[in-house]
Order: C-alpha cells, then structure tokens, then sequence
C-alpha cells in the first residue's frame, strides 16, 4: 500500500473509480488487517474471491471496543477513543497515519462549505474538549488553525465571547460557523437565544446525560426558533471513521465522494439492501480508513434517499441487532 492510494480516494469522480479504490483498500486490509481477515474467514469466505464491491463484508463496529483493528505495520500515531457512560468500554481506533484524516476532515470541509480560511470557526464541545484523545476535538481544532482567524476556538467558557465576536464577525461580512453538541446548543438557546442569523450553526449530536433526550427535529425546531436560523446541519462522524457526511437541513446526510452508505437487511446482516425509501441496518464504506478497516456495520439504522441522501433513524439496542451480536461473537 503506497500513498499514492490516499492521494487517488481525495481525488474519486466515479461510481467506477470509487469501485476500483475500495476493491484495491479491501485486498490490502483482507491481507494486512489480521482482525478483519479472521472475521471474513469466520463467515466462511476466502478473501482473495471477493472480486466485487457488493460482495465485500462489513466488520461490526463493535470490534473496535475490544480489538485493535490496524491493517500494515505503519506506526500509530494516534488512538482516538470515543466517549463513554459509566461501565461502558469505549471504541478505539489506532490511528497510523494523521495526515489521512486531517486531508479528509479538510477535503471534506471544503468539499460542503469552501475554504476554512473564509470562516471564523467555533466550537461548544464541553466535555469533548476535556478529553485528549477525541477525534472530534482534533478534527475542529485543526479547521480553527485553518480559519486563519484569531477570534476562531473552542468557547464553552465564554459565551458572551462567542456571541460577541460572531456578531463582530457578521458585521465585517466574514461568514460565521458554529459546531456543538446538542445540549450545548441548546443552553445557548435558552440562556441568551441570540440572533445567529447567516450563521451556520451545526449539531453533532450528543446529551451526555445533561439533558432530557430529545429527537433530532423537536432539537432543531428548539434551535431555529430561538438562534433566528432557518435551518440547523448537522454532522454524522464516529470515532471508528475518518471521514463524516454532513447535513445542510431536514436531516438528510450527504457524503464526500470517498465515503458511501450502503443498507443492510436488519434481519440478516449479511444481505444488503438495494431499494430507496426502504429502512435498514447502516453501513459504512469509509475509503479514508485505509490502515484500519474501510468497511465497517454500524449500529445505526436509516434510509437512503433517490436524491443520494441518507437519513438516521435510531440506533440498534442489544435485542435488536441480532445477527450483528453473533457476528461479533
């Protein structure tokens, strides 16, 4: 694996080319990953006949919280861990190579809204901001340095701050974006309600117990009323991947070019589901993910759009994955 092939994923233009990538990615890490080879081999498939995209199995997500899923001998650089409740393990993903996901998180940006450097970038992360090892936090950390602007950074402890240098910033015409987790926003919301108007503000889920639970659309109903915003993006992203969609509005995700949503049939995991409309278990082809594993079940159930969208429904509980629990085990 050389790293022409991370310069070809940030270049795909083609249902084909992206084929061609994720058949070269799934040989390499079919060969190199020894967690992901021994799961392809337990459902009783030989990699090396896998010549098709549509054939390729998906990991369980869940290996990443108790296996360490590196394909290649590259050195790790980095290991993300996700959040946690009490008692819970958390997934981890040994990062080889920085440089692949800050050029994806970047591309990725620019790919939805242009140049970083066009921003003043903001973030309310509480809690994420505390923990060293969040892939979220490096991520928005890295788009702040490339805003270029002094007044861009991480502002849990500055409200006021943050409302005045947003409004400072729309009044010179520079455009303004706004990340936090839901119960973040939603304490702007009702503790000052200011006018965010021309700001894009985007959710990244999360109440980390700090609020009542609450759907997505009563969250961005919430938000759009009390921020002035005629719509709330959002932002689908985990600690196993380096990539992540986004959403503009009205919860329809979209991704980058080397990322791709693919259904699987919630009753039997190992069959994938061609039709629009029709809700399923969420895959994940995530090209960026070379020296770990691209091909990834997620625990999320949704539905794919004709216009290329995708939505989240919910998440699986314990009872309802079925097959995927006994893949894992």
């Amino acid at each position: 694996m050389t790293d022409s092939l991370s310069d070809r994923i940030f270049n795909i233009q083609s249902p084909e080319s992206f084929s061609e990538s994720a058949l070269e990615i799934f040989r390499f890490q079919a060969e190199k990953n020894p967690v992901y080879r021994s799961f392809i081999i337990s459902l009783g498939r030989i990699p090396e006949s896998i010549k098709n995209i549509n054939d390729i199995p998906y990991l369980p997500v869940g290996f990443f919280k108790t296996q360490k899923v590196v394909a290649g001998d590259k050195l790790v650089e980095k290991v993300f861990e996700s959040s946690r409740t009490t008692g819970d393990v958390p997934s981890r993903h040994f990062v080889n190579d920085l440089k692949v996901y800050e050029r994806s998180f970047l591309e990725t940006f620019r790919y939805f809204y242009g140049e970083p450097s066009e921003y003043l970038i903001a973030a309310l992360l509480p809690s994420y901001s505390e923990r060293q090892n969040s892939s979220l936090v490096y991520m928005m950390d890295g788009l702040i340095r490339k805003s270029l602007n002094a007044a861009s950074g991480f502002y849990e402890k500055d409200i006021r701050g943050l409302i005045k240098n947003i409004q400072k910033a729309k009044s010179n015409g520079q455009k303004t974006f706004l990340i936090g987790v839901s119960f973040a926003l939603l304490d702007l919301a009702y503790g000052f309600s200011p006018d965010l108007s021309d700001t894009i503000v985007m959710e990244t889920g999360g109440m980390k117990g700090r609020r009542k639970e609450i759907t997505r659309e009563e969250l961005h109903e919430i938000l759009k009323e009390k921020l002035n915003i005629p719509a709330v993006h959002s932002e689908y992203g985990m600690t196993e991947l380096m990539s992540q969609a986004y959403s503009k509005g009205n919860g329809i995700f979209f991704c980058p070019p080397w990322m791709k949503i693919v259904l699987r049939d919630p009753q039997d995991p190992l069959s994938l589901i061609g039709e629009n409309g029709i809700t399923g278990g969420i895959n994940i082809i995530d090209l960026a993910n070379i020296y770990s594993c691209s091909f990834i079940a997620s625990g999320d159930y949704g539905k794919l759009y004709e216009n290329g969208g995708f939505g989240i429904s919910g998440r699986f509980d314990n009872s309802d994955i079925r097959g995927c629990n006994l893949m894992v085990e």
